[in-house]
């Protein structure tokens, strides 16, 4: 049980959910925001479950812009979803009203606040198990990005300025380098030195965007495996999670996300480095489902695939490090280096991803060929 289980019924109450409040636990999951799973008892005497977040204001400076782009974003897709299934009974993530009609309510203490429905049957991982599993994550952020594609980009705010500019992550690690607040610089010599060695490579996706050959879209940015609901019985997607992140963007981020986070075994921290590894079939069963799910890649878009991957994991290495050498202020940490744990887990990973790389290339060549015969 949670220590403040009366706040959490306080915060519950200002939602329009119909019962009596049972009792709450915290969910400890992802780094950044507050999670609790709320028990209510409808007057029929059967119980329903539901979801209440904290955005993290030290994160989201601008919470309501948080909340205008999840809202927005849910209720687009919800729409289109309605328009081609026909059915109002389709399992699709939405945000409950709190009271004077918002999609979010304040607490007494501070903070801002928004309720969502809780799937029943489903559940999240970790680490993918199975092709099956991976086409699927694969399938439902492509289909999200389709679902979004028509989305007018100045309608959604960003909020997390330049969240995924490469360039811009890797300056500030060199400026944190050179400044070495809390003396951790001498136990990452190894990261650093891999790190500067892929320079060059920062700066690719940012200039094919300002050369116009890569589309700005509406993306979700967070792409991790353990964000799509999967049906505990079929293996299926239900749907994609966790829309804070929801920004202008580009595609090849979200696509890299998924890579980085489906390829490997390995959990994101592992400290044995011996387990990161690529599983090629793992990753040709992602990229087919996500080129099935989403029809509106370019040409560029589909030619960058791989590098995607290769890009945001050295990308979310540096994010790491950083994060280690300023003294651990971003990511939540369970232990002393967690965060350079994390960092050389990504940073494995690239190595196995430069490996493979002409394979991947190859099946992702064959996929777009039979895409345009299809």
């Amino acid at each position: 049980m949670i220590e403040d289980e009366n706040h959490i019924e306080e915060i519950a109450n200002e939602f329009a959910i119909a019962g009596e409040f049972v009792e709450g636990e915290e969910v400890y999951s992802g780094h950044i925001n507050s999670t609790y799973m709320a028990t209510f008892r409808k007057p029929s005497g059967s119980k329903s479950q539901y979801i209440f977040q904290r955005i993290n204001e030290k994160v989201f400076k601008d919470p309501f812009a948080v909340m205008r782009n999840v809202e927005m974003v849910t209720r687009h897709i919800n729409w289109k979803v309605l328009r081609v299934k026909k059915d109002l009974g389709g399992q699709t993530l939405n945000l409950y009203p709190a009271r004077g009609g918002r999609f979010y309510a304040q607490g007494d203490g501070g903070g801002v606040w928004r309720c969502y429905n809780f799937i029943e049957g489903c559940k999240t991982y970790d680490i993918v198990e199975n092709t099956r599993q991976a086409y699927q994550a694969g399938h439902a952020f492509g289909s999200f990005q389709d679902l979004v594609s028509d989305i007018d980009v100045e309608d959604i705010e960003e909020t997390i300025p330049d969240f995924h500019d490469t360039p811009k992550r890797y300056a500030r690690l060199m400026e944190v380098i050179d400044a070495d607040p809390c003396g951790r610089v001498e136990t990452a010599q190894a990261e650093i030195d891999f790190i500067r060695a892929r320079e060059d490579v920062t700066t690719k996706l940012i200039t094919l965007r300002d050369d116009g050959k890569l589309p700005v879209r509406i993306t979700h940015n967070d792409t991790k495996i353990n964000n799509v609901m999967i049906d505990t019985e079929t293996d299926e997607a239900v749907c994609v999670i966790d829309l804070d992140t929801v920004m202008p963007g580009l595609s090849l981020y979200d696509f890299g996300d998924l890579v980085r986070t489906v390829v490997s075994p390995a959990a994101e921290d592992e400290q044995d480095l011996s387990k990161v590894e690529m599983r090629m079939p793992i990753f040709e069963s992602l990229a087919e489902g996500y080129m099935d799910g989403c029809d509106c890649l370019c040409d560029a878009e589909i030619e960058n695939l791989v590098f995607s991957g290769k890009l945001i994991s050295l990308e979310i290495g540096i994010r790491f490090l950083t994060d280690y050498l300023e003294g651990d202020v971003y990511f939540k940490t369970k232990r002393e280096q967690h965060n350079l744990d994390r960092a050389r887990t990504q940073l494995k990973l690239v190595e196995e991803l430069e490996a493979k790389q002409e394979a991947m290339e190859e099946f992702v060549t064959r996929l777009a060929k039979a895409r345009k015969l299809g």
